[in-house]
C-alpha cells in the first residue's frame, strides 16, 4: 500500500463477504483520482464482484487491471451504463465532472458511488438531489477519512456507546503530502478541483456531522491561502474553518498541503472529540516519532486514560453495509441526507472563505 502518497493511499482490510459471489456486480468508470482503488479494495472485500472498468486514458486502465485482473476492459463509458447486470458505478473522476457521472449512472439505473469531494457547485447539489428523487438511486460518497480508517470507525463505535457523553467540540487536522510533480493538471485547476475547502475540507465536515449526529451546521468563518506554492497560482495550500451545528455543537478544521518530505506518511491526520464526559484523540495515520503505524485511538473519560492500537482490528462495516443498501434500498451505510449536507457546506466554506495573501 501507498503510504507516502495521499492520491494513491488505497487502504486493504480482511475480507468479509456480505453478498455471495456473482450476487452483486459493480464497474469502475473514471480513473482520475487514485482513491478509486480504495473504493473498489473496500467493495471487493465486502463481497462485490468488479466486473468492468472504463476510462478514455487506455494507460489508466492497463494499470488498473493489473491491480484487478478481474475487471473487463470495456470499449465505452455506454457499455457499462448499458449493462443491467452492473448494480453500481464506482467512480473517481476530476471533482467537477463528478456529478455528471453521477446522473448518467442514475439515469441508467444504477446505484452511484463516487470519490469526494462529489460537487464542486450547489448547482450540481440540486441537481443530483432532484435525479436521486427521480430514480430513487443512491448517490454515495467515499468519504474515506472515515470510512476507511480503523481509528475514526472504533470512534464512532464508542461515541454510540456514550463513551464521552453528548459530543459537543470537533477538532480536525488533515495535511497532505503535496507531491506537486505526481500530481495531474486539473489538480492545480481551480475550477475543476473546487478550492481546498471543497475538496479535502469535505473529509472534515463529514466527521463533524457525524461524530456529533448533527443534521445540518453553518460556516461562522473560512479562510484559504496558497502560501508556499506560488508556482501553482490556483492552488489553496491552506485551509481552514469554523462552524456550529444545528444541536450546538461546534468546529474547527484545518486542511494543507504543506506536508514536509521527513514524515514518514502522506499527513499526519488528527482528530479530538471533546464530550461532556470525555474525549476522544485518534492519530490516524502515524504517531510520529512513536510508530510508524497508524490508527491510534486515545480515550480520556470518567474511567481513566486508555490507548488503543486499531490496525487490522476493527476493519471497515461501511462498504458492506453500502452493498446491502442497495440490494435493500436502506441507509445503513450512511443517509443520502448526510452525504448531500456535508457536500453543500464544503461548498459553503469555500464559496464564502476569506484569502489570506
Amino acid at each position: 500500500m501507498q503510504t507516502k502518497d495521499g492520491m494513491n493511499y488505497a487502504p486493504q482490510g480482511k475480507p468479509n463477504p456480505v453478498v455471495a459471489k456473482g450476487e452483486f456486480a459493480f464497474a469502475a468508470i473514471a480513473l482520475d483520482h487514485g482513491h478509486i482503488y480504495g473504493m473498489c479494495n473496500g467493495l471487493i472485500e465486502a463481497g462485490a464482484d468488479l466486473v468492468a472498468v472504463y476510462d478514455p486514458d487506455p494507460a489508466k486502465v492497463e494499470a488498473f487491471i493489473k491491480k484487478f485482473p478481474q475487471a473487463k476492459a470495456a470499449s465505452s463509458e455506454a457499455e457499462i451504463l448499458n449493462d443491467p447486470s452492473i448494480k453500481l458505478i464506482a467512480g473517481a473522476a476530476v471533482p467537477s465532472e463528478r456529478a455528471a457521472l453521477g446522473l448518467r449512472a442514475m439515469d441508467h439505473g444504477k446505484d452511484y458511488f463516487t470519490d469526494k469531494t462529489p460537487f464542486t457547485t450547489l448547482e450540481q447539489i440540486e441537481q443530483a438531489k432532484a435525479k436521486v428523487k427521480e430514480t430513487g438511486k443512491k448517490y454515495m460518497v467515499y468519504y474515506s477519512e472515515r470510512l476507511h480508517v480503523e481509528s475514526a470507525v472504533f470512534a464512532g463505535q464508542l461515541i454510540e456507546q456514550g463513551a464521552i457523553g453528548r459530543v459537543v467540540q470537533v477538532i480536525g487536522f488533515g495535511p497532505h503530502r503535496l507531491n506537486a510533480p505526481s500530481r495531474p493538471e486539473w489538480f492545480f485547476q481551480h475550477e475543476k478541483y473546487g478550492g481546498i475547502l471543497c475538496d479535502i475540507g469535505s473529509h472534515q465536515i463529514e466527521q463533524f456531522l457525524f461524530f456529533t449526529g448533527a443534521k445540518d451546521a453553518k460556516v461562522l468563518h473560512s479562510k484559504v491561502a496558497n502560501y508556499n506554492n506560488k508556482d501553482y497560482p490556483e492552488l489553496e495550500d491552506f485551509g481552514d474553518a469554523t462552524l456550529v451545528a444545528d444541536n450546538g455543537a461546534t468546529n474547527y478544521f484545518r486542511v494543507d498541503w504543506l506536508t514536509p518530505d521527513g514524515l514518514g506518511t502522506w499527513g499526519d491526520g488528527r482528530m479530538t472529540i471533546l464530550g461532556t464526559e470525555g474525549y476522544i484523540e485518534i492519530r490516524k495515520y502515524i504517531d510520529i516519532a512513536r510508530d510508524p503505524k497508524g490508527d491510534h485511538l486515545y480515550l480520556v473519560n470518567q474511567e481513566g486514560e486508555k490507548h488503543y492500537s486499531l490496525k487490522g482490528q476493527v476493519g471497515y462495516p461501511f462498504f458492506g453495509q453500502l452493498i446491502l443498501d442497495c440490494i435493500n434500498r436502506t441507509e445503513n451505510a450512511m443517509t443520502q441526507e448526510h452525504a448531500f449536507k456535508a457536500a453543500e457546506l464544503c461548498i459553503k466554506a469555500q464559496m464564502q472563505a476569506v484569502r489570506v495573501e
